[in-house]
């Protein structure tokens, strides 16, 4: 009961006490379901679950991915050479073992397998408990995140709340990197898992921004295998989602089936993530984090990310 209590009073923090109940049903349902399928201790649960997958619908047709998600995330650390990394969803540590500088990882079931070769600190709780600490990124000693990964939870109502409380934290230089953002079929974009290959809903979040947000830079790219989306430009001082998150959530929550816009589906909007990690405006992005941002100057450089 006291735990309970305590994970209602972090979410009544993050999105306020009027909004906390509205959200409070399916995810317990959700989390219960996401505990059993990460859970290595639970492997009758597991294989249980996964008796319950259906065969996946045939996938859209789109253009063959050139690079994977961790692919596009090494060519970012290397590009960017950030001063600080946070990833949302560290599961196995594949990605967190691709960063070489000070890393927070979240993960409330985290099962570290890959050899972590940076200064980090791991975090065993859930995206919205951490960020509603005081100060949550203290290890990182006053310097905002350069580049973040959002790959938590993949119902867009959480990655959503993760942008929120990232971008408050971020150097407005920054990059922030959210994972499957591409489904690839309605089936796999849907709220209730059934697939085993799972994007969820969360391709919802890029048109919450783009609505909401429209003076952020956002950059769908066509990874493999569920597709990711870049989000710069951005302003840690916004309070826009905020005061827009009740209208928003009505979209997040909109029941199965879900339906993908098409240029999702077939990514005709989606970059090469070859040719992006080849612009010239990586290393002066970085340049740009050492100072006060010019916003004009800095949306002079994204403009070159997107022409």
């Amino acid at each position: 009961m006291a735990l309970r209590s305590r994970a209602g009073s972090t979410l009544r923090k993050v999105i306020g006490p009027r909004r906390t109940q509205a959200v409070r049903r399916w995810e317990r349902t959700a989390r219960r379901k996401a505990a059993l399928r990460l859970d290595p201790r639970a492997p009758r649960a597991v294989e249980a679950t996964k008796r319950d997958y259906v065969p996946s619908d045939p996938f859209a047709q789109f253009p063959e991915p050139t690079r994977s998600r961790h692919q596009l995330l090494i060519g970012l650390h290397q590009h960017l050479r950030p001063r600080t990394y946070l990833e949302v969803g560290v599961h196995t540590g594949s990605s967190l073992a691709l960063s070489r500088t000070r890393s927070i990882g979240i993960d409330p079931a985290y099962t570290i397998t890959k050899e972590i070769a940076c200064e980090v600190q791991l975090h065993r709780t859930t995206s919205d408990e951490f960020f509603s600490r005081p100060d949550p990124v203290a290890f990182f000693d006053g310097v905002p995140i350069d580049l973040a990964f959002i790959d938590g939870m993949h119902l867009s109502e959480f990655a959503l709340r993760d942008f929120m409380n990232v971008e408050k934290l971020m150097s407005p230089a920054g990059v922030v990197l959210i994972d499957d953002m591409l489904p690839r079929n309605s089936l796999e974009a849907a709220r209730e898992r059934r697939t085993a290959a799972w994007a969820g809903d969360v391709f919802k979040v890029a048109d919450i921004l783009r609505t909401y947000r429209p003076d952020l830079t956002i950059i769908p790219v066509n990874t493999s295998p569920t597709g990711t989306v870049i989000v710069l430009g951005l302003d840690p001082t916004s309070r826009v989602l905020d005061d827009a998150y009740d209208a928003a959530l009505l979209a997040c929550q909109a029941p199965d089936p879900q339906v993908v816009p098409e240029e999702t589906l077939r990514r005709t909007h989606a970059v090469d993530p070859v040719a992006l990690l080849a612009s010239p405006a990586w290393p002066k992005l970085a340049g740009m984090r050492k100072k006060t941002v010019n916003r004009a100057a800095l949306n002079k450089v994204l403009a070159t990310l997107t022409a």
